[in-house]
């Protein structure tokens, strides 16, 4: 019993290991694609007229090179309890929903990688979402208008102002709304990818793992390639409910954003009168899809990697 007990808590700390580094490694790859991205969502004024290219040599220009990865702190701060909590939900969810149906069949599959995939991620951001406001609106600021001087401050300054810990949570339900299909089409995508791969093209796609049975497993570029074909997929989905997330937690930076902090329909309703679909709400989706195929690689990849390094199971 004792054993037992040691050996699921081991695995646990193992896939909450795996987990959070992934999210680490991500995000931090693609962190200035992240913040031109929000700067973009949000219309901010310095930079609501340029392109991701030269948007990004104007923060450099403007600013400096680290301005890049500005509000990246409070990502590493909130990803990796945020990753690690997302793929270890997700093995415990799969297990379940395993248990349940029959994944053999197109249906079963669909319900047990869809629906842990779209729970965990529901858990993830209800269990991180304060600091993922918090990084938004450090991210959003720009040299020489700055209102927050780090994540502690950042965090305070709103609850003081702006109504208390509910401030927070502004735009937690269009994430929630978004996160559900997101992580869902994630999950699911990425594991009928894989299974393809590892069926029809293991020649080509397939190392031989030697950590555990000396199974099959894809290799790095099939990883990669499948982890970015799943996340573009995934965010073409969800993407205005991303921007609606993002009008509503930086509501309160300026007096002309502050109608955005009503609600979700009104915040896309208004998103698509003011500005439409393209320029409303899908703007910033050029940038989106340059940076979701590179993170969601890196993030599956890295998570299976250290999940064999740690001897761990990769199918689940």
């Amino acid at each position: 019993m004792t054993t037992m007990f040691s050996d699921q808590t081991t695995e646990k700390l193992k896939t909450l290991l795996s987990g959070g580094v992934a999210g680490m490694c991500s995000k931090t790859t693609v962190a200035p694609l992240d913040r031109m991205k929000i700067l973009f969502q949000a219309h901010n004024n310095h930079y609501k007229n340029l392109g991701v290219w030269s948007g990004l040599k104007a923060i450099v220009k403007n600013e400096n090179i680290f301005a890049l990865y500005k509000g990246n702190g409070a990502q590493m701060v909130r990803i990796f309890p945020y990753a690690a909590i997302q793929f270890t939900a997700y093995s415990t969810y799969k297990r379940t929903f395993s248990s349940m149906c029959e994944t053999s069949t197109w249906l079963g599959s669909f319900l047990t990688n869809f629906g842990s995939g779209a729970l965990a991620g529901v858990t993830a951001v209800a269990m991180t979402y304060p600091l993922d406001t918090i990084r938004a609106r450090l991210s959003f600021q720009v040299k020489g208008e700055h209102k927050y001087k780090g994540i502690v401050h950042a965090g305070v300054t709103i609850v003081r102002n702006e109504g208390g810990v509910l401030a927070l949570y502004r735009g937690f339900v269009p994430t929630l709304c978004g996160i559900f299909p997101q992580a869902g089409c994630n999950f699911y995508f990425f594991e009928q990818l894989k299974n393809m791969c590892m069926q029809y093209f293991p020649m080509y796609t397939c190392n031989v793992c030697e950590q555990n049975t000396g199974g099959l497993v894809l290799s790095i570029p099939a990883k990669l390639a499948c982890g970015g074909v799943a996340g573009a997929i995934a965010q073409t989905f969800s993407y205005p409910l991303d921007v609606t997330r993002r009008r509503m937690q930086l509501a309160m930076m300026t007096p002309e954003t502050s109608k955005f902090a009503t609600g979700m329909l009104s915040t896309l309703k208004m998103t698509y009168q003011e500005n439409g679909i393209v320029r409303g709400l899908y703007r910033g989706m050029s940038i989106n899809f340059y940076r979701v195929c590179p993170m969601c690689a890196v993030s599956f990849s890295t998570n299976e990697m250290v999940k064999q390094l740690l001897g761990l199971d990769t199918g689940v």
